[in-house]
């Protein structure tokens, strides 16, 4: 069966249970179910087809090959993905170092994307499966079918130019907790990446893995002694793609890269909602809060090909904290 014959058997409602759950939890269903199916397609448009050509890198989400799910970036020069039709996109990319699940990308492999254009602010996602993956060339390439296809709020993105691009490879380490060096990382961070999958067979069109951008002032993300890693759930499109997963599984893979020096942090681990409001968390602007612990790190330094500007904080963010209260 053609990923197109797939996509006439999705659903009215593109949402899944646990989608739907939070919705209703947070008294946005209602709209959200008329809406929805509007909103969010079983196919690429136009628009979308030229956004992904012409933008030089694209975050994914996928497992490796013992079925831990991370969060991770691909790179090349405009055009490194092509969209031979509105339901398929071809990649052909540059892999970052350490990239921990590339490699483990075959055919049938559930796959999200998120294709992001700092400096318009202009994000779309979509979610699918591998259809076929190239190991023969000199170059890796992998095709996917897409499933659902959106696009996203320019909310909370923090507007950055890419000065340059290169090949770039330092030191690659795996660990299984947090060093000094990776809490530098994320407690400066103004931006990181969070994977989640569903997991409970839905329908063609529901659920999958889903890529989803975070973003806030230096300081909105917390590193505790211990190693669990915090951060505020700000309002966003009320989908609620990223917590609807995780209610249902808390598997996430979590990409922080180093907008200063080029390092790269992929963390994998599980996730829980804490339904902390910012009158309980003490962090402004929180609707609730989400603690993370990671169960497997790899630090891979100087791997982003990018060089990058000072960012122009995103304005969604007036009102929100910069700091968690100790």
């Amino acid at each position: 069966m053609t990923n197109k014959q797939q996509s006439t058997t999705r659903p009215d409602d593109p949402f899944h249970e646990g989608e739907r759950e939070i919705q209703q939890r947070l008294g946005v269903r209602d709209n959200l179910s008329r809406t929805g199916k509007r909103a969010i397609r079983d196919h690429m448009i136009d628009q979308h087809r030229a956004f992904y050509e012409q933008i030089p890198d694209v975050f994914y989400g996928a497992h490796d090959s013992d079925g831990n799910l991370w969060a991770s970036m691909l790179w090349g020069s405009p055009g490194f993905m092509t969209t031979p039709d509105e339901t398929t996109l071809e990649i052909a990319p540059n892999v970052l170092a350490g990239d921990p699940a590339f490699d483990s990308l075959a055919e049938n492999a559930e796959i999200g994307i998120l294709g992001l254009m700092p400096h318009t602010r202009r994000r779309n996602r979509a979610s699918g499966v591998v259809l076929a993956r190239d190991r023969t060339s000199p170059s890796p390439s992998i095709t996917v079918g897409i499933q659902q296809s959106f696009g996203n709020c320019p909310k909370y993105i923090q507007s950055r130019t890419t000065e340059t691009a290169q090949a770039r490879s330092g030191t690659v380490t795996n660990s299984d907790s947090l060093n000094d060096r990776h809490h530098e990382i994320i407690s400066r961070a103004d931006t990181f990446f969070v994977a989640t999958h569903y997991t409970e067979q839905p329908a063609v069109g529901q659920g999958g893995v889903d890529v989803s951008h975070r973003g806030g002032k230096p300081g909105f993300v917390d590193v505790d002694d211990s190693g669990q890693i915090t951060w505020p759930d700000f309002a966003g499109n009320r989908f609620f793609n990223t917590l609807g997963n995780l209610i249902r599984n808390p598997s996430a893979g979590l990409l922080f890269i180093d907008y200063a020096d080029g390092d790269v942090l992929y963390l994998t681990g599980t996730a829980e909602i804490l339904w902390h409001d910012e009158s309980q968390s003490g962090f402004a602007g929180s609707e609730r809060v989400i603690r993370y612990t990671p169960s497997r790190i790899v630090h891979a330094t100087e791997a982003s090909p990018w060089s990058w500007s000072e960012p122009e904080f995103s304005p969604f963010l007036d009102g929100t904290g910069s700091a968690w209260p100790s």
